[in-house]
């Protein structure tokens, strides 16, 4: 009687078995953490679609069509004039006709086939200060040897429409990145410096050190987060300069957001400070500061980055909801929650709702954040999933 075969296949020969794990652990941690990264692939594609963000944020005089301070009160409330190409005129928009309702006095706009408006890459346009230097006129892309028109009004390119005040939006969206996006990592490091500094003390010294630190935090983790952002942000003056008023709520983020980074650095080293290598250290003389930021936080960094990066959101949110209320940043700030100020109304919302585009952008940045966090998180630990 012969021997039942099976059909069962090991998953792998124990050669190559043995080959990839001998692969693995001649990798370096952050090797392993590059390779796990790269499986997420949301992760991937949002680390992409922010490195375009933050890309149009510093560059954001080049690639806006229009400065800052551009206008056209002809066209307050024009809808957005999608690019098209053909053969006969290339890349164009159609110029918009202007109407009014007779009866609810309301501006119509309507395409006009006879008016082309040709559209080019690297074009002449408003001058402006890259960076507040260099002096230039050159934007990415925008009308081609713009002439005036019949009425007298310039050929205008409003790729996402216009707000009341006839400010090419997509022009604000881009100068709106700098600020809101800006101050997300402005406020992630002075909290870094924060939570790192306050959480490694409580960890490392413990005892009624520890407990003072940690009794600070619970009071500050019990205020509701937003009603105490909104009393922060109404004790700044009104008469406060632009930049000094971004820096301060950068400083009132800062103030809230360092509190979770504490927590989890002080129960890292809760469980790294009776280690062999920082008791060795200890025991050859060296220093509590040398200890503490030379061997017992590098053993974390993955861990520390993964908390910063998934706090990003959190901030930008924060700078929205206190420029939306009218107590954060103001104008002639552009940001996305500054813009946001235009959509108070519901009945604006629904004439004009591409003035809703900062919304659909704070969505789409505080996702990609997360995801990001997400696939760092996975990375921090490559050898869960081996």
């Amino acid at each position: 009687m012969s021997a039942p075969v099976s059909d069962v296949t090991p998953s792998a020969p124990p050669a190559a078995a043995g080959q990839q794990a001998a692969l693995v652990g001649s990798e370096s941690h952050w090797a392993l953490m590059r390779r796990h990264f790269q499986r997420h692939r949301l992760a991937v594609a949002s680390l992409y679609f922010l490195a375009v963000l933050y890309a149009l944020a510093v560059f954001a005089e080049f690639f806006a069509p229009y400065t800052r301070e551009w206008r056209n009160l002809p066209h307050a409330y024009c809808p957005p004039q999608l690019p098209r190409f053909s053969f006969t005129h290339g890349l164009h928009v159609l110029g918009m006709k202007r109407l009014i309702d007779p009866v609810t006095l309301r501006k119509i706009y309507l395409e006009d086939p006879a008016t082309v408006v040709p559209l080019g890459f690297f074009v002449r346009g408003e001058p402006y200060r890259l960076w507040g230097f260099l002096l230039w006129d050159r934007h990415f892309i925008g009308v081609k040897n713009p002439a005036p028109a019949a009425d007298g009004v310039p050929p205008t390119f409003l790729f996402l429409g216009a707000d009341k005040y006839g400010q090419d939006t997509f022009s604000r969206l881009i100068y709106g990145a700098r600020i809101s996006l800006s101050v997300g990592l402005v406020a992630i490091i002075i909290t870094f410096g924060l939570g790192v500094t306050i959480g490694g003390i409580s960890g490392y010294m413990g005892g009624g050190i520890d407990n003072v630190i940690q009794r600070l935090i619970e009071i500050i983790n019990s205020f509701p987060q937003l009603p105490f952002w909104l009393a922060l942000g109404a004790v700044l003056p009104p008469d406060w300069s632009p930049l000094t008023t971004y820096f301060a709520i950068t400083i009132v983020l800062s103030l809230i957001g360092w509190t979770g980074l504490a927590r989890v650095v002080r129960g890292k080293i809760l469980s790294l400070r009776e280690e062999d290598y920082a008791m060795a250290a200890r025991l050859l003389g060296a220093s509590h500061t040398r200890i503490l930021f030379r061997h017992l936080l590098p053993g974390f960094t993955s861990h520390i980055i993964v908390v910063l990066t998934m706090s990003v959101p959190s901030m930008i949110l924060g700078e929205t909801s206190l420029s939306f209320l009218g107590l954060g940043l103001r104008p002639p700030i552009v940001s996305w929650g500054v813009m946001l100020q235009d959509c108070m109304s519901i009945q604006t919302m629904a004439n004009y709702p591409w003035l809703l585009m900062p919304g659909v952008l704070i969505v789409l940045t505080v996702l990609c954040f997360n995801f990001l966090g997400d696939g760092l998180r996975d990375a921090a630990d490559p050898y869960a999933t081996l």
